[in-house]
């Protein structure tokens, strides 16, 4: 479960950042901002991250504040599933990233999959829309759901990427290490699950 702190960190940043996208009265605004600060003190606090490095990661934004999304895309083949291994840790994910402004959550899965595995997919289905809180993730500044979509091959071949060096097929009984900032066994196995049984229903949080 994610730490009481990291979840106040963000309540008070989500509210200072509200404030500050509607507030008029300077007054208000001064008071907002010292919200924000306190927020990053937090983070700071308990993971001695340089507060500079905390605020354009995680109160830079502007507007009314929303969960980021996620979005996986889901490729079997022989009934077997598409991961790629992540350059940053050197474990394996589902193929997919942050969702693009001017983008579908179709057209992402299509693009992170041709960009993290060189495979060419048709999106087919919605499997899952999670959010990040309730999953056994590691603890997280920002507050993420994830869409994971069904695709069908059609071409391309196995490449890695920029953020991806290897690309493989695994079977439900033989995972690799997981990337669990990326995905979790537990919902990687609930994707085989889809697989046995198209009819199954949506997972949502």
């Amino acid at each position: 479960m994610t730490q009481k702190w990291l979840e106040w960190a963000k309540e008070i940043q989500a509210i200072s950042q509200a404030g500050l996208a509607y507030s008029k009265d300077i007054y208000d605004i001064e008071r907002f901002e010292q919200l924000r600060d306190l927020s990053v003190s937090i983070l700071h606090e308990y993971t001695e991250i340089e507060h500079d490095k905390i605020r354009s990661l995680f109160a830079s934004d502007t507007g009314y504040p929303t969960p980021k999304v996620d979005v996986r895309g889901v490729v079997f083949q022989d009934g077997a599933i598409l991961m790629v291994k992540e350059r940053l840790d050197g474990a394996w994910a589902l193929p997919g990233g942050w969702a693009d402004v001017g983008l579908s959550a179709k057209e992402v899965a299509v693009k992170e999959i041709r960009e993290e595995s060189g495979y060419d997919v048709l999106p087919i289905r919605l499997l899952a829309v999670l959010d990040k809180k309730f999953h056994d993730h590691p603890p997280a500044s920002q507050h993420v759901y994830k869409i994971f979509i069904q695709c069908e091959l059609t071409g391309g071949q196995a490449s890695g990427g920029l953020e991806t060096t290897e690309v493989a097929f695994f079977r439900e009984d033989n995972l690799p290490e997981l990337s669990l900032e990326r995905n979790t066994e537990v919902q990687v196995k609930a994707m085989f699950e889809y697989l046995r049984n198209p009819a199954k229903d949506v997972w949502f949080d």
